[in-house]
């Protein structure tokens, strides 16, 4: 429940593939509230350019209607290919070209020569499919308002057992209450509004529509009029259709109404006015007509919602958290809680997430193949494999791209990406071309997945994702640098923690640990399917170099200067997120751990950080540090009254990765303990069922 008005506060509904984010109205009635970019630019400016200062500024949100499908190309009449961002390395296996030419001026603008990797960083990018709102005007025919202090009153409440949202505002002293809701089956949202406001001409509901953008966090232009049509088709009462066309991207609108008419105000504006007092109204979006399903009625969105959420909720694992003496239950608790919701909404679609979800746009809309597992392993861990196995189709349509870049850069295989678009065309980036640690991704959400799955439906596993093992696998036992009697990661590599020279980098300990256990899941699916375990990788998996120790701890890379103690401290993940490897030493582990938690930079760590090194304190058996580190207080661990991580201010206002890895934490915790019991402290009484054991 919210009775304030915050522009951090956005609900969404949504099924994972489509979402409607809404504010305080249940509706997108303020956009000017909710203005990301504009508040981005402001905090900047406050603090006088310095964009670090920004980062702790207030968090705002934008509210956009979002789905997987809807993306945007701006036309490339250089026609800029991949090739032209590439930069040449002097590697081991000789001069190998990245595409890392991705840079700014400290003016903002693009720099000189880099002009392909711009465009290709940001296009193609996630589409606004546009805002559907509250119209509310003092006087029939007057300009609409836009400052929500004119609103006196507002209480908006989420039934998470519905996916039923409720708001309820007064204006010029008449009330508005507003349903809001989303289809469980169909990219189709639905309201029902009451108002006396409605019969008197004060208010009516609003449809516009943007351009792309390709900012990094807008998610439309609105100022861009010209560059795109919106269509208005009325065939029958109580049904309009609005054909969009931006550039190559077409879609359609088709919107279902109970009275009233809609008419087009101004170019890609449109209002639906009635004489009723209320009005019930469902919106599907779909790439073209053929997409259109038969007439829904408000009843039937709502069934659909209901239906399809209260599988989620009897279906999954649950958990109950108490202690008398300590807030941090509940605090937990109701995280927990409202990421299942969030990460369910946002996703559990079938394509890797966004980070900022269908929420609101981060780096173009596009997904980063690293964080697909902080967004999605732990539906596995909480008895949900299908909402985390709808993605897995994806890496086999792009499998072709993936052999490619490895072929390109000498390799026999398949290099994962990581960051991208529904095609699979990496962005350029110094540092996202030059990362490995999403390799090995893909083979351990399959080995959750099958941890989690029937006999019948591994069958099924091993038939369709083959294929995929055995591509990812070998590239990782190719990738790897003979020298010395020992397998190497050489430069140029990336770890997690992404401050280091790529150029001279060596063995990351995370990624050790992880290209060990990455082969170790390759191997047991071979033996699964039938085949004997590649002995290339045996060999691999038992001479890669050991991670680096100085003074009894890990270091985060095996060259100078070993270890930053700022941003993610990613090296404790190869004891905790990984199981035990013959690489790892647990008392050493316990040792770092211990050293880092005595000297960090807290203020850089991200949400997802916390987690990890909550993972490691339960592979170590201590479940009071778990617990500290995962309700530890932190400005980047702060979790919103609606359940969003902000990061950096309105920069990314909302982080799925972080409600993902609490959630994998938890899923971890809930089994650690002697014979797959709870790890938690042992004064907190703890209800936990359904859990599936992560690898041990």
């Amino acid at each position: 429940m919210l009775t304030e008005v915050n522009p951090e506060n956005v609900r969404t509904v949504g099924n994972g593939t489509f979402a409607y984010s809404f504010d305080f109205t249940g509706m997108q009635s303020f956009p000017n509230l909710h203005d990301q970019s504009a508040a981005w630019n402001s905090a900047q400016a406050a603090a006088g350019g310095d964009i670090t200062a920004a980062f702790s500024a207030p968090a705002t949100i934008d509210t956009a209607t979002m789905s997987n499908w809807g993306w945007h190309e701006m036309p490339n009449p250089d026609g800029f290919a991949l090739e032209d961002a590439m930069t040449d390395y002097q590697t081991a296996r000789g001069t190998v070209s990245y595409p890392d030419r991705y840079a700014f001026t400290p003016e903002g603008k693009v720099a000189e020569g880099y002009e392909a990797g711009a465009w290709l960083h940001a296009n193609p990018h996630r589409l606004d499919l546009g805002r559907i709102g509250l119209v509310l005007r003092d006087a029939v025919g007057a300009d609409p308002i836009e400052d929500p202090e004119q609103v006196t009153s507002a209480m908006q409440t989420l039934d998470l057992w519905s996916g039923v949202a409720n708001s309820t505002i007064t204006f010029a002293g008449q009330s508005v209450t507003v349903e809001t809701v989303a289809a469980t089956d169909s990219d189709t949202v639905a309201f029902r509004i009451t108002s006396p406001l409605l019969a008197d001409g004060r208010l009516a509901i609003g449809f516009s529509f943007p351009y792309g953008s390709d900012g990094f966090l807008q998610t439309g232009d609105w100022a861009a009029d010209s560059r795109h049509t919106s269509i208005l088709r009325t065939s029958e009462a109580g049904r309009a259709a609005i054909t969009r066309e931006l550039d190559n991207t077409r879609y359609v609108v088709d919107a279902r109404f109970d009275s009233g008419d809609i008419r087009e105000v101004s170019p890609h504006r449109f209002e639906l006015t009635t004489s009723a007092d209320a009005i019930e109204l469902t919106v599907q979006f779909a790439p073209d007509s053929s997409g259109i399903g038969r007439p829904s009625l408000f009843e039937e969105v709502e069934a659909s919602s209901l239906s399809g959420w209260r599988e989620f909720w009897e279906l999954g694992a649950a958990i109950a958290l108490s202690a008398p003496d300590d807030d941090r239950a509940f605090e937990l608790e109701r995280r927990v809680v409202l990421s299942q919701y969030l990460t369910r909404v946002n996703s559990s679609g079938a394509l890797p997430p966004q980070e900022t979800g269908l929420v609101t746009n981060s780096w173009h809309g596009k997904f980063h193949l690293e964080m697909h597992f902080w967004h999605a392993a732990h539906f596995a861990g909480w008895g949900r494999p299908e909402l985390l196995e709808r993605s897995f189709p994806w890496y086999l349509s792009i499998l072709d791209v993936a052999r490619q870049t490895a072929r390109r850069q000498g390799y026999p295989g398949a290099r994962w990406p990581k960051q991208v678009g529904p095609d699979g065309r990496e962005s350029p980036s110094e540092i996202g071309s030059l990362l490995i640690w999403q390799q090995p991704h893909i083979l351990y959400m399959l080995e959750l997945a099958w941890g989690a799955a029937s006999a019948t439906h591994r069958a099924q596993l091993l038939d369709q994702f083959t294929e995929l093992v055995e591509e990812t696998a070998t590239f990782m036992g190719a990738f790897v640098e003979e020298r010395d009697g020992s397998f190497h990661l050489g430069p140029p590599v990336m770890p997690a923690q992404e401050f280091y020279d790529s150029r001279t980098t060596e063995d990351p300990t995370f990624e050790l640990a992880y290209w060990w256990w990455g082969l170790e899941i390759a191997q047991r699916w071979r033996e699964r399917w039938g085949a004997a375990r590649r002995e290339d990788w045996t060999d691999v998996q038992s001479r890669l170099a050991m991670p680096c120790v100085r003074d009894g701890h890990y270091q985060a890379i095996a060259t100078p200067p070993y270890l930053r103690r700022d941003d993610h401290p990613s090296l404790l993940a190869a004891l905790g997120v990984m199981p035990p490897t013959p690489l790892i030493d647990p008392g050493i582990m316990s040792a770092t751990l211990q050293d880092i938690m005595d000297d960090w930079d807290w203020g850089s760590a991200f949400g997802w950080d916390y987690p990890v090194m909550a993972m490691t304190a339960g592979r170590l058996g201590d479940a009071e540090l778990a617990i500290d580190l995962l309700t530890r207080e932190a400005v980047k661990n702060r979790f919103t009254a609606v359940g969003h991580n902000p990061q950096l201010g309105s920069l990314l206002p909302i982080y799925l990765p972080s409600n993902g890895a609490l959630l994998a934490a938890i899923s971890l915790l809930a089994t650690a303990g002697k014979d797959a019991t709870p790890l938690f402290p042992e004064d907190w009484s703890v209800n936990a069922e359904g859990f599936i054991p992560w690898p041990n």
